[in-house]
């Protein structure tokens, strides 16, 4: 009989330890980023090679617990996968979608023409002078079908046309602009398109808010859709800072997008905690100002409470946006795991110990996580 009750005992010791852990999952499963914005859009981070390669252990631990998509942050550029005309690298690229699949992640192909990073012989002959406007097309098309067919069905969406217009609504004046003329941006979305018909297909750019910018994206998106070319979302990439831009000015840009019948994505999002060395410095990675102690002020790595309060608010803020307009935002993805890879550390001033990313140097969520969770599961809530 005593041994029967000791049994019983046991049992219910086990069951009650068995719960407690149930519980505790759950609480945890319940206090992520990817679980609190399940069922509102993709909550994304950009991977750098030794998050791909599995070197940097801690953030891939992050991005498993946190994130539900991933986007390359460099490996799929075109200076990466095709070095020398012909010769294609896709061992890094091929690794990081074969990580998403694996996880379950909603993966984003960043990006497929940019006019930076991309390498000379692209639009040069054995001379180095220009190529002809039908070579440069032979040689978008190629790049494009032999990237998007090789991970046809793997990988959901592309950013197939990069950064291809000024702040005051102009084209930039790049090599693809300048030999093709501003249908190379008609004929990218095509390409992609014939590569793989269900991919998603972006336009993607920074300082997206800016009124001439935001009015020719409107257009570009109008032109395309009325001469059959298939474009399905404008990814923002919200490199912000504390001084603005306002968000006011950035919910008009979101829904200026969405009312032309795409979807919205915030692709690249960091906020700078630094003071800004120009006030109309964008992304441009060819930017660069002058080193100045008084340009980076945390670099033993205190931030005053003040300031870090500012920045949680400021963060906080543009989530909420985002959380409004759930309806049409459909990613939003942070540029980087955590702070210590941001490129924010060297642009525009190289040097700089920046602050821009949800999770600090040690791989620790900051105390806006928290705050943004609470604010998506309170949505759900009402």
């Amino acid at each position: 009989m005593k041994q029967i009750r000791h049994s019983f005992l046991c049992l219910s010791v086990l069951v009650l330890l068995f719960s407690a852990c149930q519980g505790e999952t759950q609480v945890e499963k319940k206090n992520t980023l990817k679980d609190a914005f399940s069922g509102k859009f993709y909550i994304g981070t950009a991977l750098n090679e030794p998050q791909i390669t599995g070197r940097d252990s801690a953030s891939v631990r992050v991005v498993k617990e946190q994130f539900s998509a991933i986007v390359a942050e460099n490996c799929m550029k075109s200076e990466s996968l095709q070095p020398k005309e012909g010769t294609f690298n896709f061992d890094l690229a091929d690794r990081f979608v074969a990580f998403g699949e694996q996880n379950g992640l909603f993966v984003t192909g960043h990006c497929l023409i940019w006019h930076s990073q991309a390498p000379k012989w692209f639009f040069t002959d054995s001379l180095g002078n220009n190529v002809s406007r039908e070579v440069l097309i032979g040689r978008m098309k190629k790049h494009i079908q032999t990237v998007v067919g090789r991970y046809k069905g793997r990988v959901k969406g592309w950013d197939v046309v990069n950064e291809a217009i000024m702040e005051d609504g102009s084209f930039r004046n790049s090599k693809f602009y300048q030999i093709v003329g501003e249908d190379f941006i008609k004929l990218a979305f095509q390409f992609a398109h014939e590569a793989d018909p269900d991919a998603e297909l972006y336009y993607n750019d920074y300082n997206e808010w800016y009124p001439g910018k935001r009015n020719a994206i409107v257009q570009m998106i109008r032109k395309l859709k009325a001469e059959g070319v298939r474009i399905d979302g404008i990814g923002m990439q919200a490199h912000v800072g504390l001084d603005g831009p306002s968000i006011t000015d950035y919910e008009a840009a979101i829904t200026a997008y969405a009312n032309e019948g795409v979807k919205v994505m915030i692709t690249e999002f960091d906020l700078s905690i630094l003071p800004n060395p120009h006030p109309n410095v964008g992304a441009d990675i060819a930017t660069s100002f002058e080193y100045q102690n008084e340009l980076n002020p945390y670099a033993d790595g205190i931030v005053p409470q003040a300031k870090q309060d500012e920045w949680d608010n400021r963060v906080l803020s543009f989530f909420k946006l985002f959380l409004k307009h759930a309806d049409v935002v459909s990613r939003v993805t942070v540029w980087g795991v955590h702070d210590g890879q941001s490129w924010k550390n060297n642009f525009p001033v190289r040097g700089r110990t920046d602050y821009p990313l949800l999770f600090d140097r040690h791989y620790q969520p900051k105390p806006v996580v928290a705050k943004i969770i609470a604010e998506a599961e309170k949505g759900s809530s009402e």
